[in-house]
Formats: structure tokens, sequence, C-alpha cells
């Protein structure tokens, strides 16, 4: 995991679970693959390991990783997939009513938003 800037705005477990969510989701962390031990993430970001341990309980709840008796904690099969089904979901549930009023309150039409050559310059 790389250098992390906590906030304010959310628990720090909370945080951590989305940071290995990011990991999953952009193929860092693929099936089968060993989450560093509680104690190892602790100690690197200087968390409390109860903290750490809620983090990854989460993401077990989640069936996103499973734990493996003396072992420690490893991604799933499919694990990559469920989350982008429900992340999608949350995505068009939540986020993105709010996104397509702002569009329509600006007054962007489709050929704007999909030129990313267009007057803005980007790209």
């Amino acid at each position: 995991m790389a250098a992390v800037e906590w906030s304010d705005g959310a628990p720090i477990y909370r945080q951590l679970k989305e940071r290995v969510v990011a990991m999953l989701l952009d193929g860092v962390l693929k099936p089968g693959d060993a989450l560093p031990s509680v104690r190892q993430v602790a100690a690197e970001y200087q968390l409390n390991p109860i903290t750490v341990s809620r983090a990854y309980q989460e993401l077990a709840d989640d069936q996103l990783v499973e734990k493996r008796r003396g072992l420690g904690m490893y991604v799933t099969e499919g694990a990559a997939t469920r989350l982008k089904t429900s992340e999608r979901d949350r995505f068009l549930r939540e986020e993105w009513p709010l996104v397509l009023e702002r569009i329509q309150r600006l007054g962007l039409d489709l050929q704007e938003l999909l030129d990313p050559k267009g007057k803005w310059g980007t790209k």
C-alpha cells in the first residue's frame, strides 16, 4: 500500500477499506492475493490494530476477502466482479442522479461531454 493521508471526513477503518476496494477495482489485488497482515498495516500507518481489523472484517463481510486460519486474509474469486457490480449499482443509484442534475442545470449536451479534445482542451 502507498503513502496515506487520512481525512477527517470518514472513520479511518472506512478509508482503509476504500483503499483496498480501489486496489481491487484497479487490478492491483487479484484473486488469491494475500492482504498485508493486520500488524503490518497497523505498524506501517501507525494505526490501532483494531482499526485495521475492522476494515478487514468489513471486507470479509462483503465477501471480498476470506480469512484462512493461521495464514491471513486473501482476496476471494470473483471479488472484483462483485465489487464492480455493486459499485456500478451504487453509482447509478446515488451519484448519477446528482451528476445528471448538474449536467442539465449547466445546459451541457452529449457532444460536449464526450469530446475529450473539444473546447476544454483536455488530453
